[in-house]
């Protein structure tokens, strides 16, 4: 200490133990209590002692997980004690006879276990001196693994010095502690996309990118990867108060040492216990944070350990229940097309069947087109399909050594394969989609549901399951079919009654009078919402301009670009697009239309009747609910009428509309002096002529008995 002054070597022993604690909330509990840029000054200041003060660097400093120089080579490392491999089971019936060996050999008649997630990871061995990391190894061939000691210094879930447990039991002399090294999900395609985006290859699964990450002779490499460690057991051991009962005693014992582990451990008793927590686990693993690939069932009474013994290079007193393989080798026979409920064309591979994932795969999806060329898929050819648990199967990587030469290229098609409508991919998108929209068979129900939502031309009560009967039963097949149903048909469906019917069939009749708004976003017209619906309204003023508009006119509108104008011409150039709008007109749907263009005052000339004196080009707030017109009928009438709405006030507004609970805005409005209509009010200043009061009494029954 006499190299520099005491009072930095206690701040340095202060940030190495403050800096370790946040590795264990991090990484061990998942509970970070400082954010993150708080932690990276902590460590910096930290950089900064051990430069100034190159003596102060210790072997278990943080700073040191960060890599050295590569190495040449790894060099050996014999194990004290042999990691052995576990025996496995990949049946109830193979459980059962494990159990029934234990049994008769302890002489017993039932035996309690201790049992955990089997992760699908890399084991390694890390040994323990006076408490500090001393070597760390992968397991190797049981007996000889490979010395990663300086690889396994870089992950922050690895304590690099062992501290006194809860009951300030001194640590042992030396202690060798064995766990698994493995990526979480959400590291690994973070890695993943990384790999994508400097055009290298990627890691198939989790586990090759762990295991690949590990043996990196840059420790600077693995530095750059998020591993993480659970403990599992510990080998050999000299000195300290370990616990001598219980294998679950064990893992406690890990864990006050501030070690990861596994936290859907448990204890159970019998072959019941097992197979009901195989079930239990096999039912959470989509929802692990990281991969595992079965459970592993370890007699709990140490004692009864040494009694069971080894056989060859497995121990009898435990082994692994391993889930159905979720990789499999397997032959693409050939790649059609799937035309998706919102148009997305998805290539499929279409596979020789192949057991995997507990069940017999013959289709795996391949995403996109530039997913079968960053894979290089070919028809023909050999790959690795992965399913895990419900996600559909896809493939993962292509076996290029295995390649035949009458290998065949696939081009994605330029028609839809369903309806033959034109198949566009849009700049910036992966997904190539059909244009049919309205048309397209395989797009009906998405497209039906679309239209007759809330925000759209708000049919209520046509639901999912009635727009199921109707399309199933070839009831309907465009939104303008809607307009040709009689309240018979309805009712005659399953589950259907008869004022149910009736009321479905009046939503529909009522839905005829709408907006040119609403009317565009009706249409579902790919990146077309409701605000670019307004701003087209606005604009064009008829339904018929929008339709003849080209790209450039196209995007004289605020907010349309390139990617949007060509989203709605491709929609308009569909010639049945074109016939699904001429049946709604001529099924009676309207909406007012504008003679002026978007040049206008307000960018759409208001409806007859309405004084635009009054609304045209004033500014609105809407708060609180109104007794009769919802939010969005009340923001369409103001935007017909040449309005705009805001969603905050300020000076610039001109009025308020309220309703019940009113909140903030009201307060506001009182304090700057805005006028403040209520729900009459604004229908007042709306209507001007007797017309207009006989359009709000029928599309308001409640204001005029």
């Amino acid at each position: 200490m006499s190299e520099y002054p005491e009072h930095i070597w206690r701040r340095a022993r202060e940030l190495r133990e403050t800096i370790e604690l946040h590795n264990y909330n991090y990484y061990s509990l998942d509970a970070p209590t400082i954010p993150d840029a708080e932690y990276d000054e902590l460590f910096r200041e930290l950089q900064e002692l051990e430069r100034h003060y190159p003596e102060l660097v210790t072997p278990d400093s943080p700073t040191q997980r960060i890599g050295a120089a590569a190495l040449k080579e790894f060099s050996k490392v014999h194990h004290r004690t042999p990691m052995l491999s576990l025996g496995n089971a990949f049946s109830a019936a193979e459980v059962e006879a494990f159990d029934r060996r234990v049994r008769q050999t302890l002489g017993t008649d039932e035996v309690e276990y201790a049992v955990e997630p089997k992760f699908d990871g890399l084991a390694i061995s890390l040994c323990y001196e006076k408490g500090v990391l001393a070597t760390g190894a992968t397991r190797g061939d049981g007996y000889i693994g490979e010395d990663v000691t300086r690889n396994l210094r870089t992950i922050r879930a690895i304590p690099l010095r062992l501290q006194p447990n809860r009951d300030n039991t001194a640590v042992p002399a030396f202690m060798e502690v064995r766990g698994e090294v493995l990526m979480l999900r959400s590291d690994f395609e973070k890695l993943n996309r990384q790999q994508r985006e400097k055009n290298e290859r990627e890691f198939i699964n989790p586990r090759n990118a762990a295991a690949g990450s590990l043996r990196q002779l840059d420790p600077g490499i693995t530095a750059s990867r998020r591993l993480t460690f659970f403990a599992y057991g510990i080998g050999a051991c000299e000195g300290g108060d370990l616990p001598h009962d219980k294998q679950n005693h064990v893992m406690d014992y890990l864990e006050s040492l501030k070690f990861p582990v596994m936290r859907e451990r448990d204890t159970v008793l019998g072959v019941a216990g097992l197979l009901e927590y195989h079930g239990k686990i096999s039912g959470m693993r989509e929802q692990l944070a990281y991969e595992i690939d079965g459970a592993v069932y370890k007699v709990n009474d140490l004692a009864q350990q040494e009694k069971l013994g080894f056989v060859s290079r497995a121990p009898r007193f435990a082994i692994a229940h391993k889930f159905p393989a979720q990789e499999a080798t397997t032959q693409v026979l050939g790649i059609t097309v799937h035309v998706g409920r919102t148009g997305a064309l998805t290539p499929v591979a279409r596979l020789r069947p192949v057991f995997v994932g507990g069940v017999t795969v013959t289709n795996a999806t391949l995403h996109n087109e530039d997913e079968i060329r960053r894979k290089d898929v070919m028809i023909g050819d050999s790959v690795i399909v992965r399913r895990a648990g419900d996600v559909i199967p896809e493939v993962v990587a292509v076996q290029k050594e295995k390649r035949s030469a009458d290998a065949r290229f696939f081009a994605m098609p330029t028609h839809c394969p369903v309806c033959g409508s034109k198949a566009v991919r849009l700049p910036g998108e992966a997904l190539t989609r059909c244009t049919g929209g309205l048309f397209c068979p395989a797009q009906r129900k998405q497209s039906i549901l679309h239209f007759a939502s809330r925000r759209a031309m708000n049919i209520r009560g046509l639901g999912d399951k009635l727009v199921d009967h109707l399309v199933d039963r070839a009831i309907i097949e465009t939104p303008a079919d809607l307009y040709k149903l009689d309240a018979t048909a309805v009712a005659a469906l399953e589950r259907m009654a008869e004022k149910s019917a009736r009321n479905i069939v009046n939503a529909i009749e009522k839905s005829k009078d709408t907006t040119l708004a609403r009317i565009i976003y009706s249409l579902g017209i790919r990146n077309v919402g409701e605000t670019t619906a307004r701003d087209l309204a606005r604009h064009f003023g008829r339904l018929d301009r929008l339709m003849a508009a080209n790209a450039e006119s196209l995007q004289q509108v605020g907010d349309v670009g390139p990617v949007v104008a060509q989203s709605i011409t491709s929609f308009f150039n569909e010639a049945h697009n074109v016939e699904v709008i001429r049946q709604l007109r001529a099924r009676g749907v309207h909406w007012q239309e504008s003679e002026d263009t978007g040049q206008t005052k307000a960018g759409l000339s208001p409806h007859k009747g309405f004084d635009a004196d009054k609304v045209a080009g004033k500014t609105f707030v809407l708060t609180g609910s109104l007794p009769n017109l919802s939010r969005e009928d009340a923001r369409d009438r103001i935007e017909s009428a040449g309005g705009k709405v805001t969603g905050s006030v300020s000076r610039n507004t001109d009025y308020v509309v309220t309703g019940v609970d009113p909140g903030s805005k009201y307060d506001k409005a009182v304090e700057l002096g805005i006028a403040i209509l209520d729900e009459a009010g604004l229908l007042q200043l709306l209507q001007n002529s007797q017309a207009d009061s006989r359009l709000d009494s029928r599309l308001i029954p409640s204001l005029n008995p």
